[in-house]
């Protein structure tokens, strides 16, 4: 069973992406940790552990991480997933445990050190985490297997999410999306490309009902879905972070290729844009598997087959 950790900013989601992950059973979780991104890091420490004891999964530890980008201030994403990251669809849980007191990337380098060589790392939020551990511990890109992170935009130039060119993963934190691409590290990059071809519709979920996680399902994504009706015209979530997980659980979903990319974090046009090179232009060393196909539709019946549980 493939080693991973998984970094959160739980909002929608990620909240999906926790649930498709545990319920595959093809994953072990060394833990979980979190970071600012789209809601405050309380919130997500919150949304994190409700999601956990909806799921029943208690032996999944949870270490808290950055409460701010390296450099920048903070900018959450409150009109995609709600007041509180998740629709307030678990305001009711009162919650039976707490957060572990390690530093989400001391965790990480502790983890990679222990396991070298089988790690993955699974990246849905802003990268300061991992940026953190990298300056910390440079080796900790050698003791990795993989690291797979939801972010940016390749292709499809003008429709980013933060900025016309630039995805808000990347957006949050540029600086510590760099020191990441640039670290040796084996890193995938699971673009906006790819997951606006993995929409779940309120079609979908209505074939959850009757399901364990199906009320959850319906009510966090409102919201979002209500946010996707106003700019697609679709009553639906791209589901980002879970075909990230999916990546991880089953490499057929995303057909990809190694490139040289580098993270633009200057310009105030282009902040947090992602820049391949396609035509080899710089003649610098390929650093980042980009995603150039997706299986949505092969995808999306996994994730529902997956999460339908009783």
């Amino acid at each position: 069973m493939r080693k991973v950790i998984l970094d959160v900013d739980t909002g929608v989601d990620d909240a999906l992406a926790i649930l498709y992950g545990l319920e595959s059973k093809q994953l072990e979780f060394l833990g979980i940790t979190t970071v600012n991104g789209n809601v405050p890091l309380d919130m997500v420490n919150s949304n994190t552990l409700k999601v956990l004891q909806l799921a029943g999964r208690d032996d999944v530890k949870v270490y808290p991480g950055a409460e701010s980008p390296l450099i920048r201030e903070a900018e959450h994403e409150f009109m995609v997933h709600g007041t509180d990251g998740i629709g307030n669809a678990l305001d009711d849980v009162t919650l039976e445990k707490e957060l572990d007191n390690q530093f989400a990337p001391d965790f990480i380098i502790e983890s990679a050190r222990r396991h070298r060589g089988e790690l993955t790392l699974i990246m849905v939020g802003p990268l300061t985490n991992l940026a953190l551990a990298l300056k910390k511990e440079p080796r900790l890109a050698g003791w990795l297997d993989e690291v797979i992170v939801m972010g940016g935009l390749v292709s499809l130039a003008g429709k980013g999410n933060s900025l016309p060119n630039s995805e808000f993963n990347i957006y949050a934190d540029a600086e510590a999306a760099r020191i990441v691409f640039h670290s040796g590290a084996e890193v995938t990059l699971v673009s906006l490309d790819v997951t606006h071809q993995t929409f779940l519709t309120i079609d979908h979920i209505e074939t959850m009902k009757g399901t364990k996680y199906y009320n959850f399902v319906k009510q966090s994504t409102d919201v979002f879905r209500n946010f996707s009706m106003q700019r697609y015209n679709i009553n639906g979530c791209a589901l980002h972070d879970p075909l990230t997980v999916g990546f991880a659980i089953d490499k057929e979903f995303l057909e990809t290729e190694k490139y040289f990319v580098d993270v633009e974090t200057v310009s105030p046009l282009g902040y947090g844009q992602t820049i391949c090179d396609f035509r080899n232009l710089w003649k610098k060393e390929p650093n980042v598997n980009i995603c150039l196909n997706v299986d949505g539709e092969g995808f999306v019946k996994h994730f529902l087959e997956t999460i339908s549980v009783d």
